[in-house]
C-alpha cells in the first residue's frame, strides 16, 4: 500500500465531500490500522499538516506555477500541495523523493502528461527553499502572518486588532506547534496509582510529561500506543480531556454533595469531572441530540460515573423546572472553536466572519435560559474554546450587567503558574495598548483567556460567577 496515495486520496476526499479533517484522519488510520506504526505516523504527519499549511502552500505555489492553484485539478491540486509540504517540513523525506513520487503518482492516477509540470514547479520550490518569497514583514504585517502561519487574514487582523502584533504572532506560533493528546487520571486515583500508570504507560512505548499545571493531568508527546486502546481507559482509570477543560472545571469550585447542571455537556470530559468532585452530589447532563448524549453516556460508564443524570434538551429552553436548583451551572456554550486549531486543522478555512454574530446571539440565548437555574449564592462557569472577544469578554459583561450576576475571582481556584502567565499576557496586551479596559477590575479577576503562545493549553476562556443572595 502507497502511503501517498493515500494521503492524496484523504485530501481528495477531504475536498469533495466537507468532512472535518480530524475525523476523516481517524476513519483512515482506523481503515489502515494494520499498517505499521511509522507508516501510519507518516499519513497522519503528512495530511494534517498539508491540511494546516494549505494557504502557505498555495501562496508559494502560486509564486512558482504558472497555473494558478484554484485553476489545477483536484486531484494536482492537492498532490502538489502534499509534496510541497513534504519538501519544506518533513526533514527524513529527501526532497528528490517527494519529487519522483509526485511525479509517480500524477502517471498512476492518468495525469502522466502533467509529469513535467509537476516536477518543474516542485524542483524550483526544492531549489530555492531556503530563501522562499514571503510578504514584506513591515510594510504588509497582517499578509506576512497570513502566509507564514497559515491563516485566514481576517483572523490575524482580528487578532491583531485585539492583542496587537507580537502577541498575534506568538498566538499563532503557539497554534501551529505540536498538541500532545492529554490525559486526565480519575480523582480516586491516588499519586501513587498515578505514577504506576505511568510507568505502564512508558514500558509500552508511550512518552510522557506532566502538566505544568494540575498534577492529575499529563500530556503524551510520542507516537506509542494510542492511549484509547490502553487497559488503563477501559478501565475508567484515565481518559482523553484537555488541560484547559479540565481547569474549566477546576474554576467552577465544585464541593462534595453540589447538584450541578452541564447545559452543553457533550462529549462528557467536564461532566464525568464535575460528577468525581461531587461525590454524593449529582449531576444533570444535557445536550441537544440522542448523539451527543450517547457520546456522553459511553464516556460516563467507561469511567464508572454513576451519580450522572442524562437528558437530550436544547440549552436555549428555558426548562422552568429547574429554577433556583443548581449549586453549580457549567456553561461551555457553542462557539467558532478558534482555540483549537492546533487539533482541528480545518476550522480555519470553515470559520466565515458573516457567520459569528448568529453564534454569539446563540450564546446569550443559552445563558439566559440556563442563568436562573443557580441557586442564589450559586455558581455560574461560563466557558468557550475559542479566542474572540466578541465571545469571551463581552459575554462577561452581558452575564454581569444583562442578567445581573457577580464576577468572582478565580485567584484560589486556578494554579498560581497559570495565574502569573495570565499577567504577563495582560502586561503584554496593555504595552500594545489592547487591553479590556471597558471591563471593571472585579469582572478581570473573574476570567482569563488561555492562549497557545503564552499558556500550555488550548485556546479557551472561563469566567467564574456568583448569582447574588437577594
Amino acid at each position: 500500500m502507497n502511503t501517498r496515495e493515500i494521503v492524496l486520496d484523504t485530501l481528495l476526499a477531504l475536498e469533495r465531500e466537507g468532512e472535518y479533517s480530524h475525523r476523516l484522519v481517524k476513519a483512515v488510520l482506523d481503515k489502515y490500522d494494520y499498517l505499521q506504526a511509522r507508516d501510519r505516523a507518516f499519513i497522519k504527519r503528512l495530511t494534517e499538516g498539508t491540511i494546516e499549511r494549505r494557504l502557505e502552500l498555495d501562496y508559494y505555489l502560486n509564486c512558482y506555477s504558472s497555473l494558478p492553484v484554484r485553476k489545477m485539478k483536484p486531484l494536482i491540486r492537492c498532490l502538489m500541495r502534499m509534496s510541497v509540504y513534504q519538501i519544506l517540513y518533513m526533514d527524513s523525506v529527501p526532497d528528490s523523493a517527494a519529487c519522483n513520487e509526485a511525479c509517480r503518482l500524477a502517471a498512476r492516477r492518468k495525469f502522466g502528461n502533467l509529469k513535467g509540470f509537476v516536477n518543474g514547479v516542485l524542483r524550483r520550490i526544492s531549489g530555492e527553499k531556503s530563501a522562499l518569497p514571503l510578504p514584506d514583514r513591515e510594510k504588509e504585517p497582517e499578509k506576512y502572518l497570513s502566509v507564514k502561519y497559515s491563516m485566514p487574514k481576517w483572523l490575524v487582523e482580528l487578532w491583531m486588532d485585539e492583542y496587537g502584533r507580537d502577541v498575534t504572532a506568538a498566538l499563532l506560533k503557539g497554534l501551529m506547534e505540536i498538541h500532545p493528546v492529554s490525559l486526565r487520571f480519575a480523582a480516586s486515583l491516588s499519586r501513587g496509582e498515578r505514577e504506576a500508570l505511568c510507568r505502564d504507560m512508558e514500558g509500552r512505548g508511550m512518552e510522557l510529561a506532566q502538566s505544568p499545571y494540575l498534577p492529575y493531568v499529563c500530556l503524551v508527546e510520542g507516537h506509542g500506543e494510542n492511549p484509547a486502546l490502553l487497559p488503563a481507559f477501559a478501565e475508567g482509570k484515565c481518559t482523553v480531556q484537555d488541560v484547559s477543560s479540565v481547569l474549566a472545571v477546576e474554576a467552577a469550585g465544585i464541593k462534595e454533595g453540589d447538584f450541578v447542571v452541564d447545559a452543553c455537556a457533550a462529549p462528557g470530559g467536564k461532566t464525568i469531572l464535575a460528577a468525581e468532585k461531587a461525590g454524593t452530589g449529582r449531576v444533570l447532563a444535557r445536550d441537544v441530540s440522542e448523539e451527543k448524549a450517547a457520546l456522553i453516556r459511553e464516556n460516563a460508564e467507561r469511567m464508572r460515573a454513576e451519580n450522572i443524570e442524562l437528558q437530550v434538551y436544547d440549552a436555549v429552553r428555558r426548562d422552568e423546572g429547574l429554577e433556583g436548583k443548581a449549586d453549580v451551572v457549567l456553561l461551555d456554550v457553542p462557539c467558532s472553536g478558534l482555540g483549537v486549531m492546533g487539533k482541528k486543522r480545518d476550522i480555519k478555512y470553515r470559520v466565515s466572519e458573516e457567520n459569528l454574530p448568529g453564534l454569539e446571539e446563540l450564546q446569550r440565548q443559552i445563558a439566559a435560559a440556563s442563568a436562573g437555574y443557580v441557586r442564589p449564592g450559586g455558581i455560574l462557569l461560563y466557558s468557550t474554546c475559542t479566542i474572540r472577544r466578541a465571545e469571551n469578554e463581552a459575554m462577561v459583561r452581558y452575564i454581569t450587567e444583562e442578567l445581573g450576576f457577580e464576577p468572582m475571582p478565580l485567584e484560589g481556584l486556578l494554579p498560581e503558574m497559570l495565574l502569573k502567565e495570565k499577567e504577563e499576557l495582560e502586561e503584554a496586551r496593555r504595552k500594545a495598548g489592547k487591553e479590556e479596559a471597558w471591563l471593571t477590575e472585579d469582572e478581570k479577576k473573574a476570567c482569563i483567556q488561555l492562549l497557545p503562545g503564552y499558556m500550555g493549553t488550548d485556546g479557551f476562556f472561563i469566567a467564574r460567577f456568583r448569582r447574588p443572595q437577594r
